[in-house]
């Protein structure tokens, strides 16, 4: 049992596992309130209720009331309705508002996104208010709701969430939510004052809601130590280098971790065989085989399997990996791609399985079952990305016994240690500069470990399943966060 003293916490945010999904900040939506809840913490998560949430969700969800708010210089009153789905000893409300969160997914373009989340932000301060639910700390998640602590300062001062203390987490820094100032100033109401170059202005004509809530919030996090330190220089803090080295004072960053229940290949119901560290070797023949013959590759145990499991964008190396893969293709090496995105990239691979039949396939798909069986059955876990603020895949592949292959940037420095042959140590197989032949250079050492020094290789898997990647460790730092801005 946790003695620590106890904290209530309200995580809002645009997305959150099983609801709406589109990336990491979805996973740790759900995974960290789960942690915190095991730690003392009475967590309740605020979400807006898109219409695109399953209907199985939607009809589970409990009326809990309405009121009507104003917002901005609109000179309208929007209906907010509360409605509440309870799972796991997590309370989850979901803001109702159809003509905000009308449409087929939860994001669509800055013009109708920038009015939904100043709405939401604004509703989800009023619906605890209206609940009386008064939180020790506001919890906040990326640039969509970046503009609550600059509402609680202002027109919720002289409210019972004056006490409330603010996190902001930049889970990524790419997306800030920056419009021209009239549109914000004239949907979110805030003072005048507020609209400077220490608080929204940017560039003159724009707001930016990111920078604003950086500066109003009491604490800000992101997702790895690394990215906390990169995002402070020109080449990754997109612009806001300056204004987070100014409030570096209350900057850190917290590894992420994933959800070993959900990633458990001893209970994963979507393998073929699942294992634990003592069956994992024969288990991934047994995976790879089944995966092959899913795919159309060759069945061949003896071939390398590189895996891709990814959104497919630039921030990702994809560009690197492109220029790479005719020297891979070496007929003892296969690779398996799966994710959506860009065109050119879904195009490419596409034409790299047209043209390498039984060697190269491209799932151009989202398919959570099929990239369970990807981590189970891969050699080695492809991540070369740009930046990465944390990064979750290499996690899932550790904890499936696949060796990841990265980038030395954000959370992929911090959780994949490189391979050193003289200690016989590491977990992985990485690379410095943002270079297509450091990248084939890394994975040609990968490859010449697996073809020539199989038990070395097979030394690293068993690390890589006793490495801890589960929210524990990363949860008692937020918690001892929680607990040092309340005190």
């Amino acid at each position: 049992m946790d003695h620590s003293p106890r904290r209530s916490v309200a995580f809002i945010g645009s997305e959150c596992h099983p609801f709406v999904k589109t990336g990491g900040l979805g996973d740790v939506m759900y995974a960290l309130p789960q942690a915190l809840n095991k730690m003392n913490c009475d967590v309740r998560v605020i979400l807006p209720r898109y219409e695109c949430i399953p209907q199985k969700y939607q009809d589970k969800m409990v009326y809990r009331g309405e009121f009507y708010m104003d917002l901005g210089y609109t000179g309208r009153d929007y209906y907010v309705g509360i409605m509440e789905y309870v799972c796991d000893g997590i309370v989850y409300d979901f803001i109702d508002n159809k003509e905000f969160f009308d449409g087929k997914k939860p994001y669509s373009n800055l013009v109708d996104d920038i009015p939904k989340y100043i709405f939401f932000s604004k509703a989800a301060l009023a619906a605890l208010l209206y609940m009386d639910w008064i939180p020790d700390v506001i919890h906040c998640h990326d640039w969509q709701a970046s503009l609550v602590p600059l509402f609680l300062r202002t027109m919720f001062q002289d409210s019972k969430l004056n006490r409330s203390k603010t996190i902001l987490t930049i889970h990524n820094l790419r997306f800030q939510g920056v419009y021209n100032v009239g549109t914000i100033k004239y949907w979110s109401g805030l003072p005048d004052y507020l609209f400077n170059d220490d608080v929204l202005t940017q560039n003159w004509s724009n707001a930016n809601m990111f920078k604003g809530g950086l500066s109003y919030c009491d604490r800000i996090t992101t997702v790895s130590p690394t990215y906390a330190k990169e995002i402070q220089t020109s080449e990754y803090g997109e612009n806001l280098e300056a204004h987070l080295r100014y409030h570096s004072g209350k900057l850190s960053g917290i590894i992420n971790g994933i959800d070993c229940e959900v990633f458990n290949p001893a209970s994963d119901a979507m393998l073929t065989a699942n294992y634990d560290i003592n069956s994992v070797l024969s288990a991934k023949r047994i995976n790879k085989k089944a995966l092959q013959e899913e795919l159309g590759l060759e069945v061949d145990e003896n071939k390398m399997v590189l895996g891709l499991i990814s959104r497919l964008t630039d921030q990702k190396g994809l560009d690197l990996f492109n220029s790479i893969i005719p020297y891979l293709l070496d007929g003892n090496t296969q690779i398996v791609v799966l994710g959506t995105g860009e065109k050119v990239y879904e195009d490419a691979f596409r034409q790299f399985e047209y043209d390498n039949r039984g060697s190269f396939s491209a799932c151009i798909q989202y398919d959570e079952a099929r990239a369970h069986r990807i981590y189970s059955a891969a050699d080695a876990m492809l991540v070369p990305s740009r930046f990465e603020p944390c990064g979750l895949t290499q996690l899932n592949a550790m904890r499936y016994g696949t060796i990841p292959i990265v980038r030395e940037t954000g959370g992929l420095k911090d959780t994949v240690e490189p391979y050193n042959q003289y200690a016989s140590s590491g977990n992985g197989f990485t690379f410095d500069r943002y270079e297509a032949n450091l990248f084939l250079d890394a994975i040609n050492r990968a490859k010449n470990l697996y073809f020539t020094k199989r038990d070395k290789w097979n030394e690293m898997i068993k690390r890589d399943m006793e490495k801890d990647v589960s929210w524990e460790n990363s949860a008692k730092v937020y918690r001892d966060l929680y607990l040092s801005i309340t005190n």
